[in-house]
């Protein structure tokens, strides 16, 4: 068995006693994917409308019946327009729908509570697709990519970037890291052995168990979540690697500046986790951010991976829409590459 193999073997042994780690970052993505594809939804349900109604027509009976029919909707009744805002402001109702008659027409003013932002904006839009959909000229809406707009498919691609670098940057880093407080790190590096031998060894048992997880992961997305399969998983398998390489150099960038095991965990969760989160567009839209941020986010890689993911997964559309996003990773991945080993040498 060669030195490399032997390295190798090191780490999936240290890896595989670990079992509660191990059952940790397995069982991790699942829970994620799980819990934000089904109990953490931006879609709006049972939202309570009452109706002002100054004159009854047939096309007021008509809206409200599409009301009380509507399965996102729950209608409250009709009431007055004094008592709008006390059922608003008591919780009573989530929004209330006002028709009025001007010069035998029909307008509608929605007075909605705004206090939940998403809940308000969501429901207006829902409230005026209904109200619109009996116009004499009819709206036709063609919905592309995720006709039933589930949040599901809004949140996998992130999930999976979040997921990607806490295992690959995080456990890397740590794992790395461990082996300098023990001491053995040193006996590496004073041996005969070479510093880009010893860095493979470590990297290739976390390289093996994330892409164990991408298999996870990806038959959860298209099977449990309802994810739309397509040849593009092959294009989404060879850009998710090419991620996984990135976060592993990160995880050994990581690991040269980091003395001990807490102050990796807490480098990783500061320059990782939090910027994932907020600034990758994984949550909130990068392009409703302010300029500087946009820019700032352009540094983070998950920015690029999420974008890349939803092309490939959602939209479906060939490799060739996501040039950019690749070329971008790979230039990451080779920068930080270089550095970490310039780095991780330098230490020797």
């Amino acid at each position: 068995m060669s030195i490399f193999q032997s390295l190798i073997k090191k780490e999936v042994l240290h890896l595989l006693r670990d079992f509660r780690t191990v059952t940790v970052v397995l069982v991790m993505p699942v829970i994620l994917l799980l819990l934000f594809g089904f109990a953490i939804s931006t879609e709006v349900n049972d939202v309570r409308v009452v109706a002002v109604v100054e004159q009854h027509t047939d096309e007021t009976k008509q809206i409200i019946d599409r009301f009380r029919t509507n399965s996102y909707f729950t209608f409250a009744g009709i009431v007055t327009y004094n008592e709008v805002e006390s059922l608003l402001r008591k919780g009573r109702a989530d929004a209330a729908v006002v028709f009025r008659t001007e010069d035998g027409k029909l307008k509608h003013q929605i007075v909605v509570d705004a206090s939940n932002t998403n809940m308000a904006q969501t429901s207006t839009a829902y409230l005026e697709s209904v109200i619109r959909s009996g116009a004499s000229i009819p709206v036709v809406t063609d919905t592309l990519y995720n006709p039933q707009l589930r949040s599901a498919y809004n949140f996998v691609p992130g999930i999976m970037g979040m997921i990607f670098i806490m295992i690959c940057a995080m456990m890397t880093s740590v794992s790395i890291v461990s082996e300098k407080e023990t001491g053995t790190m040193n006996l590496l590096l004073v041996s005969p052995v070479r510093p880009r031998t010893i860095i493979l060894g470590k990297l290739v048992p976390y390289f093996l168990l994330s892409c164990i997880i991408l298999i996870l992961m990806l038959l959860l997305s298209y099977t449990v979540l309802g994810i739309p399969f397509s040849f593009s998983v092959i294009h989404v398998i060879w850009v998710t690697i090419l991620y996984v390489v990135l976060a592993l150099a990160l995880g050994l960038l990581i690991s040269t500046i980091a003395s001990t095991q807490v102050s990796a965990l807490l480098v990783s969760g500061v320059m990782f986790m939090i910027p994932v989160v907020l600034l990758s567009g994984m949550i909130f839209p990068v392009e409703n951010m302010p300029l500087a941020l946009q820019w700032f986010s352009c540094i983070i890689p998950a920015r690029w991976y999420i974008s890349a993911m939803r092309v490939l997964m959602i939209q479906q559309l060939p490799i060739g829409y996501v040039l950019t996003e690749v070329l971008v990773l790979s230039g990451m991945a080779l920068a930080v590459l270089v550095l970490a080993v310039k780095k991780f040498n330098a230490k020797k």
